[in-house]
Order: C-alpha cells, then sequence, then structure tokens
C-alpha cells in the first residue's frame, strides 16, 4: 500500500476510533495529538494509538502490552498482524475492558 492510501486509512480509522469512545457512553477521555490517539481511563492508565506510517501499520499500548495492526484489503479491516482474526476494534474494546474494569464494546461504522 502506499504511503498516501494508508495516510488515508489510517486517519480515518482513528477519527472512527474518537467517534466510538464517544458514542459509548463510558468513562473514557481521549485526546489526538500530532496522530498519536491518547485514551485515558479513570484510573489513570492510558491506552496509546498510533500509526507507523514506515510499516503502513497502527500500533497499539495497553497495559497488556504492544500490538501492531495491519489493513487486510479483502475485509477492509485493521487485524493483528500475528492473528489475522483479531480485529483492531473487538481487540481496543479488549484492551479497554481491561483497563476500565467492565465490559466495553466499541463499533467499527463499516
Amino acid at each position: 500500500m502506499d504511503e498516501s492510501k494508508f495516510n488515508q486509512l489510517a486517519e480515518e480509522t482513528m477519527a472512527e476510533i474518537e467517534e466510538a469512545i464517544e458514542s459509548s457512553g463510558f468513562d473514557i477521555d481521549y485526546d489526538n495529538v500530532a496522530d498519536i490517539l491518547t485514551l485515558e481511563f479513570p484510573n489513570r492508565s492510558r491506552v496509546i494509538i498510533n500509526k507507523q506510517t514506515p510499516l503502513s501499520q497502527i500500533w497499539v499500548a495497553a497495559k497488556s502490552g504492544g500490538y501492531h495492526f495491519d489493513f487486510d484489503a479483502k475485509t477492509s479491516t485493521w487485524c493483528l498482524n500475528t492473528n489475522a482474526e483479531k480485529e483492531l476494534f473487538r481487540e481496543l474494546s479488549s484492551y479497554c475492558s481491561e483497563q476500565l474494569g467492565e465490559p466495553v464494546e466499541l463499533n467499527s461504522k463499516s
């Protein structure tokens, strides 16, 4: 994938994550500065999401570890690079649930 296409897809996904957080109704604050989206929880823990343009990946840092997601053109989803069955929004829901201490479901519009 060329850099322009990656940037477009990654920026759309970051905006979609913000919308999912906003509409979730959970006590999760977020801030997007310089292509780094930070989710902050009441216990002051964070999930950090950023794009890695040279690798065409979205990286997520959570309490449970660091994760790299590749875009799957066939399914039009971001999938964990070590397990294509693990989709970005489902995984983010899991990371947020762990850090918030209650079940969180974040939904992609697509």
